[in-house]
């Protein structure tokens, strides 16, 4: 390591806190540029944080929700007044391109200021009571101290939609960043210290989720986690987190998600959503629609438009101009990539483009987009998450294979449909089991207002997003007031 690199440190208690030791962050599109050198926390650090949430809970839990707004506010305000800043590091950590990077960025500023909005709405229900002379009241209160433990591939975006709503319904947060991408949720976490929040409502440590998203689980003094990662990681975590002391869990996971191309799809509208859905973002998104379902009657037609459309793609270093695809984002995952694609030729896939690796003017994790033909649904390429840019079409005969298909995978996240039929369109709504569903266009991207969760092994708990966000950030109380005798 060089000492000339910047260091970056923990946010505990409303200070900056050093780290005992220091992780290289790297820019995936050039290895040689080192972003910077960031604070690697263990158990004490987690305990310092928590316990600081711990402590300013009663308090952030009773301010005014008009003054919890303006914090949302300025947070939000602080975060637009950054935007190339943060887009910067996004491109130069992540590997989004500079385009996508915007885009994430206005997105986190704008959850805080719509959950600044939301929590002005607070409402809670009056009933009559069935029998007896009593006002029944339903309210909801803050859960208490939140850990926030979220992935490398959204590093602004995920942490603000889990802490905007956490901070605007009255909880305190411990938020750890993915170890691969800590430079842009930093930046949002300093935003987020200056922006008034009292010591302790915000804390940040970095390091490994072996140490640090252990304890925020084991922690009898933390009341709720919430995930989003594997599959495999996510279990793990519920696991732990019920074991001590109950924990309120949510967790956002994987997913395997079919786009079906009907015979009636306009080819236009199908190959813009397999570009968006397959490969935006690099393919490292877990909406990203990696099983292209085609129907007999326009699959050549289908493979032959996407295939001229993927060579038209420029992969490269995510902050140069005209770059339209980014590096993969670190060197195990560009081999995992690579394994699947072996595992798709060695199971009898049909390579229609792309495969390799890509030669750039700096060293990178450079991958082209892949597509496979000739593909069975009961393969490992079909059954298992890449999280990378390869896509494959299975090829069917009619709507019912189609949908059977779309289903038939133990994740349900989202799913997409291209057709012109109407009907076909509303029993795909009403039958096909991902939590997310689209009709004409990809299902990799999402509102910010509407309730965001897949079903079967891609989530577990409430919904994220929305007003949705306020079942999982608090708890519900029924209160019965009898007046008595007039």
């Amino acid at each position: 390591m060089t000492s000339a690199a910047p260091r970056y440190d923990h946010f505990i208690d409303g200070s900056l806190v050093a780290g005992t030791a220091y992780t290289e962050n790297r820019n995936p599109s050039d290895t040689g540029d080192l972003i910077g050198l960031y604070a690697k926390g263990g158990v004490a650090e987690a305990d310092a944080a928590i316990e600081a949430a711990a402590r300013a809970f009663p308090g952030w839990a009773a301010t005014p929700i008009a003054e919890r707004s303006a914090v949302l506010q300025r947070i939000s305000a602080g975060i637009t007044a950054r935007e190339g800043e943060l887009a910067d590091m996004l491109a130069r950590e992540e590997g989004k391109t500079l385009a996508e990077s915007i885009g994430e960025v206005r997105r986190a500023a704008a959850t805080f200021a719509y959950y600044a909005g939301e929590v002005l709405s607070a409402r809670g229900s009056v009933y009559a009571s069935l029998a007896t002379p009593a006002t029944i009241e339903t309210v909801h209160r803050p859960v208490g101290v939140v850990g926030i433990i979220t992935p490398w591939n959204f590093p602004i975006a995920i942490p603000a939609w889990k802490s905007a709503p956490a901070l605007a319904y009255g909880n305190t947060v411990v938020l750890k960043p993915a170890e691969l991408t800590p430079g842009t949720s930093w930046l949002m976490a300093e935003i987020i210290h200056a922006s008034g929040c009292p010591d302790g409502v915000f804390n940040f440590v970095m390091g490994a989720g072996r140490e640090i998203g252990v304890r925020l689980c084991e922690s009898p003094d933390v009341q709720a986690i919430t995930f989003t990662g594997s599959s495999a990681v996510g279990r793990t975590v519920a696991a732990a987190a019920v074991a001590h002391g109950m924990k309120k869990v949510q967790l956002e996971l994987g997913g395997k998600n079919p786009l079906i191309v009907m015979d009636d799809a306009d080819l236009e509208i199908a190959v813009d959503a397999a570009m968006d859905g397959a490969f935006g973002s690099t393919g490292q998104r877990c909406t990203a629609s990696s099983r292209l379902i085609v129907h007999d009657a326009v699959h050549d037609r289908f493979i032959e438009a996407l295939v001229q459309r993927m060579r038209g793609l420029t992969v490269g270093d995510a902050r140069a101009a005209g770059t339209t695809m980014g590096p993969v984002v670190s060197e195990s995952q560009l081999e995992q990539d690579l394994k699947y694609i072996e595992i798709a030729r060695s199971e009898g896939g049909q390579l229609a483009f792309g495969g390799e690796r890509v030669e750039a003017e700096t060293p990178g994790y450079y991958l082209q987009p892949t597509l496979f033909t000739h593909t069975e649904n009961d393969w490992r390429i079909n059954q298992e998450e890449v999280f990378g840019p390869v896509a494959t079409v299975i090829r069917v005969h009619d709507y019912a294979e189609a949908l059977r298909l779309a289903d038939a995978v133990e994740y349900g996240l989202s799913a997409s449909i291209i057709t012109s039929s109407l009907a076909r369109a509303r029993d795909f709504s009403a039958r096909c089991r991902a939590g997310i569903l689209a009709v004409n266009r990809s299902a990799a991207g999402t509102d910010l207002h509407v309730p965001f969760g897949g079903n079967k092994a891609s989530s577990y708990g409430s919904r994220e997003q929305g007003t949705a966000a306020r079942e999982f950030f608090t708890t519900t109380s029924t209160v019965y007031t009898y007046a008595g005798e007039v």
